[in-house]
């Protein structure tokens, strides 16, 4: 065998309708360490009335997803979060509660509260029952954004599991034919273990880009590419982005986690989910939550997964400049290169973002190392 040791809405559509396509790059900028924006998220959440164990939550996933290098749902979002509580459509201090479980299932109230914390607690109701029965499926409604799914996942792959999750989100991707949005950009995440660390960790959104990516151009002042939306509405498109390239599968796609989230959960789905950056109602959105045991299946699944990916990446590349890769490949690289920089390193736009928003909550601003 082969071995290797890998391991609101309309400011959204405003913003693609006037980009049109081109590529930028982040200039060089000071290093933030890990701990450091672990510190300043927590402190901006409890300055809003976050209890600090929820704080701490929140802060676990966007910083992993800076590390990761998705930066769309790293400190980018704290804003969002942070508007969400002091308006009261997110209740920061809830805690979720099971309604109704089996062996092998469970059906969760997440009561308004933080996505994180109603992920973190579901996935791992989701590993309990994965570890007894060999499979274990938690869907929940009553949540709200839950950040970057690869979190979750990774909560089920440090128990040597299968980890599954899909959440539902607010309509900014028009289906296939249509003009107008009335699907989310609906997220899914897989990650399963491999020998020595060479875990295949898949995050994508259904659609052609996420919307976090959106966002970080329009931070950057960086335009958005052709394809990604439509030039009209602004709309994203499904993956695949035309219906000549296949638009069907990204649109079917969104929809089969839509059946698993929303239609199962009982949450809000499609366009009953409010627009992007409403604050004025609860999102209610639904997401659902997969563990799997391998040790109930065939023996090897380790060796045989880590055999595969390694087939893969030594195929010959069509540019030699680009060897091929697998799911999980890229955060590597990124998380390899934050720990040998120290840090994180953030646009001047965040930068002077995150300042003010020190000042504004009267919190310690957020620190580089070096200058």
């Amino acid at each position: 065998m082969w071995t290797s040791w890998w391991r609101t809405k309309h400011r959204i559509f405003d913003v693609v309708k006037y980009f049109v396509r081109n590529s930028g790059t982040v200039e060089d900028t000071p290093i933030v360490s890990l701990a450091e924006c672990r510190r300043f998220v927590i402190d901006c959440m409890m300055a809003v009335g976050t209890p600090k164990h929820n704080a701490e939550r929140l802060a676990d996933n966007m910083v992993e997803a800076d590390y990761r290098g998705l930066h769309g749902h790293g400190i980018n979002r704290i804003e969002m979060f942070l508007s969400e509580v002091q308006h009261g459509s997110c209740d920061a201090a809830a805690s979720p509660e099971v309604l109704n479980e089996s062996a092998a299932t469970a059906w969760v109230e997440g009561n308004n509260g933080l996505g994180p914390v109603v992920g973190s607690f579901c996935m791992n109701l989701a590993i309990d029952k994965a570890k007894n029965l060999g499979v274990g499926l938690v869907a929940c409604k009553g949540s709200n954004h839950f950040g970057i799914g690869t979190t979750y996942v990774i909560q089920a792959l440090k128990k040597d599991l299968v980890g599954l999750c899909f959440s539902n989100t607010s309509p900014v991707v028009a289906p296939t034919r249509a003009r107008c949005p009335a699907i989310g950009t609906n997220p899914l995440s897989v990650a399963a273990p491999g020998m020595a660390e060479d875990n295949f960790v898949l995050d994508m959104a259904t659609s052609v880009v996420s919307r976090g990516k959106i966002e970080m151009r329009r931070k950057m002042n960086v335009p958005v590419p052709l394809g990604w939306a439509d030039p009209l509405t602004g709309a994203l498109r499904p993956l695949g982005s035309t219906e000549e390239n296949s638009s069907y599968k990204g649109y079917g796609l969104a929809i089969c986690i839509e059946i698993l989230c929303g239609i199962l959960a009982g949450g809000h789905y499609g366009p009953y989910i409010h627009p992007v950056f409403t604050t004025e109602t609860e999102a209610n959105l639904a997401q659902c939550f997969v563990a799997i045991d391998p040790c109930f299946f065939a023996p090897g699944f380790q060796e045989r997964l880590t055999d595969l990916t390694t087939i893969l990446r030594n195929l010959e590349p069509s540019d030699p400049r680009k060897p091929v890769q697998v799911a999980g490949d890229t955060q590597r690289v990124h998380m390899k290169m934050i720990e040998e920089n120290g840090g994180i390193k953030y646009s001047a736009e965040q930068l002077k973002s995150c300042e003010n928003l020190a000042k504004s909550l009267d919190v310690k601003p957020l620190r580089p190392i070096k200058q």
